[in-house]
């Protein structure tokens, strides 16, 4: 348990952090042919359940059906794993730190319900957005700036932007 408490006491330096993030990005093009990224596991949970709910829509669309192709499951994908074992080691690192709870982060001029009203419809634009774009801020910035992709400098650039844009007018909620 003493390494643990260790591990728990500090944040990671951002620099050493980095290099980790690089290593893993090089390890999964190395292993699976291509980068990291957060967004095609989500879709294919998308595509799982909106088949469950209108399965006529999942065979109309080329879009959908893809993912069903030859008798596939679109749950049977490493990115899917990926993320399932990103929910569990966070699960489990934060239980072990002491750090587990549940709570809604805001300001003192925004509810509860403002604040997660505004978190539901950032990641839905956020999460349409990275369909559009091919890819989220790990396969969009992470991949696409390792691989020195003008694409991917670019989306960096926007999002930054974009954030430095919109905090002048969410900025009275936190202050």
């Amino acid at each position: 348990m003493g390494i643990i408490k260790q591990m728990c006491s500090r944040r990671w330096p951002p620099v050493l952090a980095g290099i980790v993030i690089g290593i893993s990005m090089l390890a999964a093009f190395i292993t699976a042919g291509r980068g990291i990224g957060a967004s095609g596991a989500m879709t294919r949970f998308g595509v799982t359940l909106q088949d469950l709910i209108v399965p006529s829509l999942t065979e109309e669309s080329a879009y959908f059906a893809k993912y069903f192709a030859h008798g596939q499951n679109p749950l049977n994908d490493w990115l899917v794993y990926l993320m399932i074992g990103l929910l569990a080691g966070s699960f489990v690192a934060a239980r072990l730190c002491g750090e587990l709870r549940v709570e809604t982060l805001r300001g003192p001029n925004i509810s509860r319900a403002g604040r997660l009203g505004l978190a539901l419809l950032g990641g839905l634009l956020v999460g349409f957005a990275a369909r559009l774009a091919r890819g989220c801020t790990c396969g969009q910035a992470l991949v696409g700036g390792a691989e020195l992709s003008v694409g991917g400098w670019v989306f960096m650039v926007c999002v930054f932007a974009g954030g430095y844009a919109t905090a002048y007018f969410v900025r009275k909620q936190w202050i």
